[in-house]
C-alpha cells in the first residue's frame, strides 16, 4: 500500500515502503509464494493481465509526487527486491524524491539486528525530515 497509495492521492507528505510490490504483472513471475494469486485475482496474469495492471502502483506512476523511502532484503522471495528497484527507478526517473536501501543477505524479514535497527532509524529519520511542522508551514499545537 505504501507504493500504491501515493499514485492515487497527494494526501501524504512522505511514504516508506518496506518489502513492497510495485508491479503485480512482473511480480507474478518473480515470487515464490504465488499459489494465492489466482484465487485472489480470479485468473493468472497470462489470462487477465488487466486485473493485475489495475492493482499495480507502476500503472499510475505518473501521478506520484510523494517522497518515498524504499527498503528491502536482497534475498526476499516473497517481495523480491526487483519490485523495490522498479518503483525506485520510476520515481527517480520522474524526479520524485526517493531513496533505495537494499539489505545484503536478508530475506523478507530482517534478521541481522544491525539491519533491523538501521531500517527503523532510516524510517524515523525519513518521516522526521518530511513531516516536520516547518515543512508544511503549520505550527505545532500546544499540549494541554
Amino acid at each position: 500500500m505504501a507504493m500504491f497509495a501515493p499514485t492515487q492521492t497527494r494526501r501524504f507528505r512522505a511514504a516508506v515502503a518496506s518489502a513492497g510490490i510495485a508491479n503485480w504483472q512482473s511480480y507474478y513471475g518473480q515470487n515464490r509464494i504465488d499459489q494465492w494469486m489466482i484465487p485472489y485475482f480470479g485468473k493468472s496474469v497470462y489470462e487477465d493481465p488487466a486485473v493485475y495492471a489495475r492493482s499495480s502502483a507502476i500503472t499510475y506512476i505518473l501521478e506520484a509526487r510523494t517522497p518515498t523511502l524504499i527498503m528491502g532484503g536482497e534475498r526476499d522471495a516473497e517481495c523480491p527486491i526487483a519490485q523495490s528497484q522498479e518503483m525506485w527507478h520510476a520515481l527517480k526517473t520522474l524526479g520524485v524524491e526517493t531513496q533505495l536501501v537494499v539489505y545484503a543477505d536478508e530475506g523478507h524479514r530482517l534478521r541481522d539486528p544491525a539491519h533491523a535497527r538501521d531500517h527503523d532509524e532510516r524510517m524515523v529519520a525519513w518521516f522526521d525530515r518530511h513531516l516536520e511542522p516547518a515543512a508544511s508551514g503549520a505550527r505545532p499545537t500546544k499540549s494541554p
